[in-house]
């Protein structure tokens, strides 16, 4: 317990009945976490395999999984730690016949039910098709199947129709969605009280991170799990729920008192991130919003250095201010790029800082938007990919056979999908089994053998030739390009295709530097997307949505775009939601160890107009320890004439390329 303050060491101690524990931002949850599970393990003597951690990402379980280790030894690989997601799946795997699946059932991704929605709403627009989706996943995290939807409009009507034909054709593929992972092991656990008394025998204490940022079904499954004994340490902060767009209740947060009334709370409130003012800026911020449990943070790390508010004459100045700001603290402070992040609402707003960054050369990276990996057009790809490899992947199957179109459509799918389920087999291996052709009519079976010939063909040279020739090869086979530029605009086609060329270069050159064929390259191709992750610890600028840096921390950040209609979002303001808004604004605010700065415009480009600007409430909310600067001319400070600003900066870059 060295170096725990009092309610750390109370938080990990209290094993009487379910906890609480409000951990405000940059107050060593994690540590208490990691704490409590050694704790129990090493003091409270339970086994390693009855302690289970539940967090929202894979970094984040993988960050505890590597506390743990280190706390104690070997056994912590015997700790189930994971997501939601991942307990949900190894749940049904184990349960897949009492869930009435198949032990290798697949797990459709969102791109692979995306195309599912696509073909099941073929005459609908891609924006009613995404609307539609997204009803249906709020629908399941809020444990509502078809049958006990209530439709209060069109969208809603539609959605509940397409609820049930989507839940069929899941079926029929012996597949589930990333909804199903909870909603199912909800429902099992509900129903069989034999499973649910197996289960409570082997979490004997459950403890959940971000516990404001789960749903109802998550909530659900938590309580399902622990039982009466409720032996549960639940770890969250009402004042970082910033999730409901996608399912989220932080009513969750709230009712854990009405429900257990044995609830015992104990707040974190020394923050160990942020300087004073830094906090004082973000408890006035917050202290707007109403509250069920106070709390106040806290921080012996002096006062700080004073937050400057820029008001910026318009977007692209507020880029140069924020740049040129970033470019002179660095040298002033000889910090690494790495200490700085800038952040904002949403991704659109990343473009200018991006041009400003790349012309002054400075290395960046950017969260918050589309990995390369989850392009639509590299998940195509990478579909034959991992279908070369394991001809079991049901979800690869699925998404190349249809990808470009090939006179295989839903109906054919589904009694393929049927046939695989009665045989206990995959998709793949349904389509030459002895009697198919009593089940899928001659002309789609004609293609699905065609195409299963072709992925035998394509695996066998991929054993043997040159990655690259043999990419080179199947890509004229399929189709894809001339498919891309007859199925969309010209300018999104060539884009599509540009991303294309970039990945079989890519993967034709991994291919001869590690002498591997493309086989062996496609049985790691899921492990791809793991690359993103190797960059994490470059010395680079962050940039990234106030959504995607939750969690993260940085010396200095600059909060930019900070005005009406942006922060708070439009949306929010005119649904009357500016509760959440204003705790997307604290989590920007108590990303910051060292130095933050504000900005907002007066002017702001949109499409083609200029749009006049007001800063947001929540500077107003920030209080007087700041410092307001520019009032749309470029303050004293700031008036250099190019030549100089130009000679500085040039002066600048000498001195960092020194040793």
């Amino acid at each position: 317990m060295q170096g725990l303050n009092p309610p750390q060491r109370e938080a990990i101690r209290y094993l009487d009945g379910p906890l609480l524990v409000l951990a405000g931002a940059g107050s060593g949850k994690t540590r208490v976490i990691t704490e409590k599970i050694a704790y129990l393990i090493g003091e409270v003597g339970l086994q390693p395999a009855h302690v289970t951690a539940i967090t929202f990402t894979n970094k984040a379980a993988r960050e505890m999984k590597e506390r743990v280790a280190k706390r104690v030894g070997e056994r912590a690989s015997e700790v189930n730690i994971s997501t939601f997601h991942a307990l949900g799946a190894k749940f049904l795997r184990m349960e897949a016949k009492a869930a009435g699946l198949k032990p290798g059932f697949s797990i459709l991704d969102a791109s692979d039910t995306s195309a599912l929605f696509a073909e099941l709403m073929k005459d609908a627009d891609k924006a009613r098709v995404k609307l539609i989706q997204q009803r249906i996943s709020l629908w399941k995290n809020a444990l509502l199947g078809p049958e006990d939807v209530v439709p209060a409009d069109d969208l809603e009507a539609g959605a509940a129709r397409v609820y049930a034909d989507y839940e069929r054709t899941l079926h029929a593929y012996q597949a589930v969605d990333f909804d199903d992972l909870i909603i199912k092991p909800v429902r099992l656990l509900e129903q069989d009280e034999e499973i649910a008394a197996r289960w409570r025998t082997r979490i004997w204490h459950l403890l959940v991170d971000e516990y404001q940022d789960t749903n109802r079904c998550q909530n659900r499954l938590m309580r399902l799990l622990t039982g009466e004994r409720a032996a549960f340490t639940a770890v969250g902060d009402d004042d970082q729920s910033i999730y409901a767009w996608r399912g989220a209740d932080v009513e969750n947060l709230n009712q854990l008192a009405a429900d257990y009334p044995r609830l015992k709370v104990v707040k974190l409130e020394q923050n160990y991130r942020s300087t004073t003012r830094i906090l004082k800026a973000a408890n006035s911020v917050i202290r707007h919003n109403p509250k069920l449990f106070e709390k106040k943070l806290w921080s012996d790390k002096g006062h700080g250095e004073v937050i400057r508010v820029m008001a910026c004459r318009d977007d692209q100045h507020e880029a140069e201010w924020v740049v040129t700001r970033l470019l002179a603290h660095k040298f002033e402070t000889r910090g690494r790029w790495r200490d700085y992040a800038i952040l904002y609402r949403g991704n659109h707003q990343a473009r200018l800082f991006e041009q400003q960054l790349r012309a002054h050369k400075v290395p960046y990276r950017l969260s918050g938007g589309q990995s390369f990996f989850d392009k639509s057009e590299i998940k195509d790809l990478t579909s034959y990919l991992r279908l070369l490899a394991n001809r079991e992947d049901d979800p690869a199957f699925i998404r190349a056979v249809t990808t470009p179109k090939r006179g295989i459509g839903g109906t054919t799918l589904e009694a393929l999908g049927q046939a695989a389920g009665r045989r206990h087999i995959g998709l793949f291996a349904a389509i030459c089994a002895p009697g198919i052709e009593l089940e899928i009519k001659a002309a789609p079976l004609a293609a699905l053998r065609e195409f299963a010939a072709f992925i035998d063909r394509m695996a066998s040279r991929a054993e043997r030739e040159p990655a690259g020739q043999v990419l080179a090869d199947f890509l004229k086979a399929i189709g894809y390009e001339a498919w891309l530029l007859e199925s969309m605009e010209p300018r999104e086609a060539e884009a599509r295709l540009a991303n294309v060329r970039d990945f079989v270069q890519w993967l034709a050159a991994k291919g001869e530097e590690e002498n591997k064929t493309l086989l062996e390259l496609a049985q790691t191709v899921a492990l791809i997307t793991m690359l993103d992750q190797e960059e994490a610890d470059a010395d680079a600028v962050q940039l990234a949505t106030l959504h995607a840096a939750k969690g993260l921390e940085f010396r200095h950040v600059f909060l930019v775009g900070v005005e009406e209609g942006i922060l708070p979002h439009r949306e929010a303001i005119d649904a009357g939601n500016i509760e959440e808004e204003r705790r997307l604004m604290y989590v920007g605010i108590t990303r910051a160890q060292l130095s933050l700065n504000v900005s907002w415009c007066l002017k702001r480009k949109q499409g083609k107009e200029i749009v006049e600007r007001t800063p947001s409430r929540f500077i107003a909310e920030m209080g007087d320890d700041v410092r307001h600067e520019g009032q749309g001319a470029v303050p004293e400070a700031e008036t250099v004439d190019k030549a100089a600003g130009n000679a500085r900066l040039a002066a600048f870059k000498a001195l960092l390329k020194q040793p």
